[in-house]
């Protein structure tokens, strides 16, 4: 005779079989346009006026597409892709004020385009606008801790923006 937990056992053994083969997945769990595996990745061009942030962003997608694994970071002549593109804008605006004309705290925003190309040049990927923002405290008496937590966002801000990519390359909808 069947005991009752042994019947939950085979029912939740059941619906984790199904679920299982269901399709569904984590987005980003796919491989690179082209099942890449070498891939390099270029230092960005900076359009915005932010000295160093061309670095920072592809040091982020360095470190993203290392950490998942999903390709080798070669340099550009052992590469079969590479990803390329630009850093098209960067914005500050006021998100709320302690009065008229004093910012309590400031959202930073960047745009970036980016593409991935094979050898012969042909456009694997690509994606225009891929945006990310970051909110950061004004300190009004202290413009050093103002420029910290500025810096301090875009930091946070250009992970994000390296995880949206990441995800996005793998995507194989």
């Amino acid at each position: 005779m069947e005991t009752r937990p042994s019947r939950m056992m085979i029912c939740w053994l059941a619906a984790a079989l199904l679920a299982a083969g269901c399709g569904y997945r984590f987005a980003g769990g796919g491989e690179l346009p082209g099942n890449i595996r070498r891939v390099a990745v270029l230092v960005l061009e900076n359009r915005t006026s932010e000295t160093g942030l061309e670095n920072t962003v592809t040091n982020d997608l360095i470190y993203e597409l290392t950490r998942n694994r999903k390709a080798q970071v070669v340099p550009a002549q052992q590469a079969d892709a590479r990803i390329s593109g630009s850093i098209r804008s960067l914005s500050i605006s006021s998100v709320s004020h302690s009065d008229a004309d004093t910012s309590q705290e400031r959202r930073v925003s960047v745009t970036v385009d980016l593409h991935l190309t094979d050898g012969d040049g042909e456009t694997l990927w690509e994606r225009q606008g891929i945006t990310a923002s970051e909110t950061y405290d004004v300190v009004a008496s202290d413009k050093v801790s103002t420029n910290q937590n500025r810096s301090e966002a875009l930091t946070t801000l250009s992970q994000r923006l390296a995880e949206r990519v990441y995800t996005s390359l793998t995507d194989n909808f």
